[in-house]
């Protein structure tokens, strides 16, 4: 489930999908809806955020598995559409990273133009080598243009996952701040961000992301047609639910 309110003319656009805010078709093509229609509404800005202790644990990893190919086929669509859309949104996006943020929900706050995250909400990171998926071509570009040049390759091959502090020190996020006062900064922040005018913000905020649309425009068909291979191969399946089980026994 999307909720989608309004503060002081930003829309504030909480996922409140069960306990891990888990990435399912429907909720892909959901918050790709929501952000759509708040390109074309009049909210100046937008917060996204979690619900309770958790962002977005990232991709629905049991449904993935127990899905085969066909439901691949159908998710992998989805969840690129939704990062595309965040990561191209014409207007100031932040995100108020309320809790865990792993893998596709690393990515998707990542897509936004800042991202602050409360000092007690866990952990942010890229997991998808150590699940066995590979990125999508924009996945990979959402985090090439957030992380620190000097950390990028770490934080994909690792699959580390970092406290706000270290986050922010690999650029993962701009500011720690108090969990009591996350919306109220982050509708701050979106708020400065829409004061500046709103055609000159959607062009400077393409003019620095066009090295990444640009690759994503001429350079990834054959690299996503290889990823939608992987992702539904019968060894993936396996290694996402070696990897499930692992998780588990863990917690």
């Amino acid at each position: 489930m999307i909720e989608v309110s309004e503060r002081d003319g930003v829309a504030i656009l909480r996922m409140a999908d069960g306990k891990a805010n888990t990435m399912t078709t429907e909720s892909c093509a959901e918050v790709t809806v929501r952000l759509e229609e708040l390109a074309a509404g009049s909210a100046r800005a937008v917060v996204v955020t979690g619900e309770g202790r958790m962002f977005s644990a990232g991709v629905d990893l049991l449904r993935l598995a127990n899905g085969g190919a066909d439901y691949v086929q159908q998710f992998l669509p989805a969840l690129c559409t939704m990062l595309g859309a965040a990561f191209s949104f014409p207007k100031p996006l932040v995100a108020a990273i309320n809790g865990h943020a792993i893998a596709g929900g690393c990515v998707l706050a990542c897509a936004a133009d800042r991202r602050l995250m409360a000092s007690d909400a866990g952990r942010i990171g890229i997991t998808e080598l150590l699940v066995g998926v590979p990125f999508p071509p924009v996945a990979m570009e959402v985090m090439r243009a957030a992380v620190v040049p000097q950390y990028f390759a770490e934080a994909v091959l690792s699959g580390s996952t970092y406290t706000p502090p270290e986050a922010m020190q690999r650029g993962m996020v701009d500011e720690v701040v108090e969990p009591t006062g996350l919306i109220d900064r982050a509708v701050a922040a979106a708020g400065k961000l829409a004061k500046l005018p709103p055609a000159v913000f959607a062009l400077t905020k393409r003019q620095i992301r066009q090295p990444a649309l640009d690759r994503l425009a001429s350079g990834s068909d054959e690299v996503q047609a290889t990823v939608d291979r992987l992702w539904a191969s019968p060894q993936t399946f396996e290694r996402v639910r070696e990897y499930v089980a692992s998780t588990l026994r863990k917690s």
